[in-house]
């Protein structure tokens, strides 16, 4: 079923949370520029599993409000601790995808990991996604002030490119259309202003203060945040793991969805 949690006094984001008699809870935080339908193969089968499954869409995107201002870490980890209270979650599994990801790290050092019990990052983009003067790693600033031009010239091609580097599995032309409606269903200001982010902000200080078991899936064909990036989170993340998805780039909760599924319920389960 899907419902709206008041965040702020004029800010709504829908949740679908699928299975809520489940045993255990899964909250999944989508990356960039999606919503939580990017999650479908695993909402169709963890529940069947005996897992409840939570999908927010955070501000801006997908079914959410879209407010001209909020879309730092701090506030968008914020808005997850409101609906994690709202909701009365307790020893939930805390899942996100690449900028999703971010969000869930900014989470756990912001909110002290509030209710966490295991953490599951997928192609997270931290500590930064972009080079810096101290951080080799990432992609070229120059490319994501291209991504902003492009969101506010010709937000359609813009997405139509991204998506076309996001799986190294072959998709179809279907179910490429059917991502680019996802990336459209986003406030164009919300789409630039997460960009934006990503040339501000940093994580290197709230990897440290992360203290719960975290999984760390990455594909290594990755060519939105590169590979390097999880070989940092694992080094930065104590009592962390990684593993390499060999036939995955972005978006390998799609590219190997069955591993990827089978590799999480391990993971909650050990």
């Amino acid at each position: 079923m899907g419902y709206y949690v008041r965040v702020q006094p004029n800010v709504k984001v829908y949740v679908e949370d699928l299975n809520q008699e489940g045993d255990k809870t899964i909250v999944f935080l989508h990356g960039w520029p999606g919503s939580h339908k990017l999650f479908e193969y695993q909402f169709n089968e963890l529940p069947k599993r005996g897992y409840r499954c939570i999908g927010i869409d955070q501000r801006g995107f997908g079914k959410s409000d879209k407010p001209f201002t909020g879309y730092d870490y701090n506030r968008l980890s914020d808005d997850v601790r409101t609906v994690v209270e709202t909701l009365k979650l307790k020893n939930f599994i805390l899942a996100g995808h690449s900028t999703g990801g971010s969000i869930a790290i900014r989470y756990m050092a912001r909110h002290n990991g509030y209710e966490v019990s295991k953490l599951a990052l997928f192609a997270a983009a931290a500590p930064s996604l972009i080079k810096r003067p101290n951080f080799p790693y990432g992609l070229d600033r120059e490319t994501i002030v291209n991504i902003i031009k492009g969101t506010y010239t010709d937000r359609p091609k813009m997405l139509n490119d991204f998506g076309n580097i996001f799986f190294f599995q072959h998709i179809t032309e279907p179910f490429s259309y059917w991502f680019l409606q996802l990336g459209l269903q986003a406030a164009g200001w919300a789409t630039a202003a997460i960009a934006n982010t990503w040339l501000r902000e940093t994580l290197f200080s709230d990897l440290g203060k992360i203290n719960v078991p975290t999984l760390i899936i990455h594909g290594i064909h990755d060519k939105v945040v590169p590979f390097q990036l999880a070989q940092v989170q694992k080094q930065g993340i104590k009592n962390s793991k990684l593993i390499p998805f060999r036939y995955s780039g972005h978006g390998s909760f799609y590219d190997q969805r069955d591993k990827f599924n089978e590799e999480l319920i391990n993971f909650i389960e050990e």
